[in-house]
């Protein structure tokens, strides 16, 4: 079997959290789903668990954070382009997320910061490699670097 992630994720309505997810690209497996959670696979290795919280308990003896106002986890997912990236927000905003901050652009990587409905933060980014590796030799080639 191939190495895969499965990101476990607390949501108050798996409904709404499935088509929230469903919005922004996700697939939702409907062998692995119920109305206690959907599986929503992103891509053949990364797929998204949303779990009802008492089904979610069930995992962990653990306190489930309010992710509005506490912070668990932040998940960054890649993509080719700005474009990309930009679509991704933009389906994300147009679906109910909330934005957390403008976009950044530090020339060799652009990435922008959003929030699922239940407040489990995203952001999506590209990265140019070869402008990043440029970025840190010029940086060292600085006088005090």
């Amino acid at each position: 079997m191939a190495k895969m992630i499965f990101v476990n994720l607390p949501v108050a309505d798996v409904a709404k959290a499935t088509a929230f997810y469903a919005a922004i690209g996700f697939e939702k497996n409907e062998t692995f789903s119920n109305d206690r959670g959907s599986a929503m696979v992103w891509s053949e290795a990364i797929h998204v668990m949303l779990l009802a919280h008492d089904f979610y308990a069930t995992f962990t003896d653990k306190q489930i954070i309010d992710a509005k106002t506490q912070s668990g986890a932040l998940i960054a997912l890649s993509f080719d382009d700005r474009a990309g990236v930009d679509a991704f927000t933009g389906a994300a905003l147009a679906a109910g997320g909330r934005e957390l901050h403008d976009p950044e652009d530090l020339g060799f990587m652009y990435s922008r910061a959003f929030e699922d409905l239940d407040g489990h933060g995203y952001g999506p980014f590209t990265m140019d490699m070869a402008g990043f590796q440029a970025a840190q030799e010029t940086a060292a080639e600085e006088p005090g670097a």
